[in-house]
């Protein structure tokens, strides 16, 4: 996995050549910033030192029962909040991981700058060492370019390399990127969704998460291109008769499968930051924008 964020990050740095929006300073700075994201993988390494007490110490206070439902989860809130107030005016830990490791989600910190991979998501269909590479690529492989993407979007992209909040971009860049973006929101802002009565998708505010996606699947199949290029030689998957290149795009869409109640549709197109399934899975033709509390990659129910 740690060797796949390589081949994505090359690829987004080696693209930021190609902007024509963008000035050199800020092609500059971006490449810095990309350069410098941080990644976590899996999990903390003390998980599985025999010795380390970290997780006992972690859980001491608590006390479940297996017949007080209510009582353990008002427990672990209150654990958490203390948890959280223990934090203050410490040092901020840069190591200190975010998510626990069983979540099936990825994330991007903009104050942290960092991209993180849970173990969850480290498993079919996104990931498996058996498995061709091209469901690789378009599986984490596109969620690692969306992570990365995401440092650069309308949000993230206010952030600096160290994660300080700066505006490091140039006012030809900042004004060009504007105007980029206004193309995306007008094509995802004309997209309905039948199964929330055909409301329209939000397109300012799910322009993140669309910018995110599709630069995340353009490095993606960029970087398999690359590493085919290089000399990488993919296996087939017996039974089917299809091209790499199909077999990613297949595994690309599949990640996106999944299904809503219509009540949660209408809910969920008023107020998640993600677009619908079928809209991020199709992947539809972008406008001409590559780079794109943490940013994730799914708001799936």
């Amino acid at each position: 996995v740690r060797e796949l964020i390589d081949k994505v990050r090359a690829v987004f740095v080696e693209a930021l050549d190609e902007l024509g929006w963008m000035d050199e300073a800020s092609k500059k700075k971006a490449q810095e910033k990309a350069m410098s994201i941080r990644e976590q993988v899996g999990y903390p390494d003390y998980i599985l030192e025999e010795r380390n007490k970290h997780l006992d110490k972690e859980y001491s206070n608590l006390n479940f029962s297996e017949d007080l439902y209510f009582e353990n989860g008002l427990q672990n809130l209150e654990a958490s909040a203390q948890r959280s107030l223990k934090k203050l005016r410490e040092k901020v830990d840069p190591n200190l991981w975010i998510i626990g490791a069983a979540v099936v989600n990825a994330f991007y910190s903009p104050n942290r700058n960092q991209i993180v991979f849970p173990a969850g998501i480290l498993q079919p269909p996104f990931f498996s060492k058996e498995q061709p590479q091209a469901l690789n690529f378009g599986g984490i492989g596109m969620v690692i370019g969306h992570e990365i993407t995401h440092g650069f979007d309308d949000s993230g992209r206010n952030f600096d390399k160290n994660g300080n909040m700066l505006d490091w971009w140039s006012n030809f860049s900042a004004q060009h990127f504007q105007e980029q973006s206004q193309c995306m929101i007008y094509q995802y802002g004309n997209y309905s969704w039948d199964l929330a009565d055909n409301q329209n998708v939000n397109g300012f505010s799910t322009l993140g998460e669309n910018i995110a996606d599709n630069g995340g699947v353009r490095q993606a199949y960029e970087a398999y291109l690359k590493w085919v290029r290089e000399g990488g030689k993919d296996q087939q998957l017996p039974g089917l008769q299809m091209t790499h290149d199909q077999l990613f795009f297949i595994n690309y869409a599949q990640v996106w499968c999944g299904s809503y109640r219509p009540e949660f549709a209408v809910q969920s197109i008023k107020t998640d930051v993600h677009s619908p399934l079928k809209y991020r899975q199709v992947s539809p033709r972008p406008a001409r924008l590559r780079p794109g509390a943490p940013r994730s990659v799914s708001g799936c129910p």
